[in-house]
């Protein structure tokens, strides 16, 4: 049993699992290796003139000219430890030699030294050379300082609680994709844009559904409670930006009142009505499973379009990976159809038996999932209670995340 708290210390965070359901996790489902004390280049800690030898993600690049019309490369690079400034000369034909390679690639190993301008300091590379050995994205790119195996734990142990046919649809997705949800990041740039993000969000979510379903006597109550959450931190944001002495101030929760209190009142027309608590945590689960495609970066497989479309092949053989960008594939259909078309699959490949009905429910809550339209809501409007807890509960915790710093993330 594990008990903490979670959303300013309000949420209450309960789970358990048997000792013979935590080795069949860990042995079954089990969290990534992450690399020992991996930190990147940390440019800023260098000299100039120091020696640089090191592993990178090519995120942009552009041929340059000097004063005196000599080429030159500017590179825009990253590992853990950030974004890498650098530049590469054409002394002998490099940059003609180099573009062609640095449209098909995106690990690169460098060697160089550190330059420095004006305080700022930059990486000059002599040698640029493709990476082609198998790449673990957390040597390479940002992930979660939380613990992954906890959150592993807790994931499945929320999973444990459902009744079949949920509890099996659930574990035969994993099955299908744990690999690859292990390790995804929940966006690229706005929250959970690190390795694992995908998991502590979707964890988030349920911890946030729990609260509301049933350690609260009243779903309206807990939602109302939430709210009052978010008024009393915007306030202290308010309070704090003017303490700030005109630097600009960061307000997470601006906006999100009058929305929340939309959603509740949208909420009110289905009062009388029953929460399936089994299908909503499932439906938490499949949220944003499609981001397993919609999102690419160095190190990730194909697991998830092989699973959808076992007969298909893959044409572009010269994909490229780096840092997190949005998949070529992926990002034509997106995460949302995408959730909805992997509980399908998971039913139809596994021959589940489960109710139209159900299948209907689930599908709603994914495709609602964004709460608008112009949001990117695939539904006007949620249609049942479950559709309005799982946009509430996916825009809390999508906007908490921002709150934390970044070694509590």
């Amino acid at each position: 049993m594990t008990n903490t708290n979670y959303f300013y210390d309000m949420i209450p965070i309960n789970y358990q699992l048997t000792d013979k359901q935590k080795e069949h996790v860990l042995s079954s489902f089990p969290p990534p290796t992450l690399p020992d004390n991996i930190k990147g280049l940390q440019l800023n800690d260098l000299t100039k003139g120091s020696a640089v030898s090191t592993r990178v993600l090519l995120n942009d690049f552009e041929v340059k000219k000097t004063k005196t019309n000599k080429s030159f490369l500017k590179l825009s690079l990253s590992d853990q430890s950030g974004n890498i400034s650098a530049k590469m000369w054409d002394n002998n034909g490099e940059v003609e030699a180099m573009l062609p390679i640095l449209e098909q690639e995106g690990v690169f190993d460098i060697r160089g030294q550190v330059d420095e301008f004006n305080g700022f300091k930059s990486v000059t590379i002599y040698d640029l050379t493709p990476c082609k050995d198998t790449i673990d994205p957390f040597t390479l790119l940002a992930y979660t300082k939380q613990d992954i195996q906890q959150l592993t734990e807790e994931l499945f142990a929320y999973l444990y609680e459902l009744k079949d046919p949920y509890q099996q649809i659930t574990f035969r997705a994993m099955d299908h994709l744990w690999e690859a949800f292990r390790l995804s990041p929940a966006a690229k740039g706005y929250h959970h844009n690190y390795l694992g993000g995908l998991l502590k969000h979707t964890v988030g979510l349920m911890r946030f559904c729990k609260y509301i379903t049933i350690q609260e006597d009243n779903p309206f109550r807990a939602v109302m409670k939430l709210i009052h959450k978010v008024e009393t931190q915007f306030k202290q944001e308010i309070w704090e930006s003017l303490k700030d002495d005109g630097q600009r101030s960061h307000f997470v929760w601006k906006d999100s009142i009058d929305h929340l209190y939309h959603m509740l009142q949208g909420m009110s027309e289905y009062k009388f009505k029953e929460i399936n608590y089994d299908a909503l945590i499932t439906s938490i689960l499949f949220h944003d499973i499609g981001k397993l495609a919609e999102y690419d970066y160095a190190g990730k497989s194909m697991d998830i379009f092989n699973f959808l479309y076992p007969t298909a092949s893959f044409e572009d053989t010269t994909r490229k990976q780096a840092g997190i960008a949005m998949d070529p594939l992926g990002v034509t259909i997106g995460h949302i159809p995408y959730g909805v078309l992997v509980l399908s699959r998971v039913i139809e490949h596994n021959q589940i038996t489960i109710s139209m009905e159900a299948i209907h429910l689930m599908s709603h809550c994914i495709l609602c999932h964004h709460g608008l339209p112009e949001w990117g809501s695939a539904i006007r409007k949620p249609l049942n209670l479950e559709g309005y807890i799982i946009h509430i509960v996916d825009y809390l915790d999508s906007r908490y995340e921002n709150t934390e710093a970044d070694h509590e993330k």
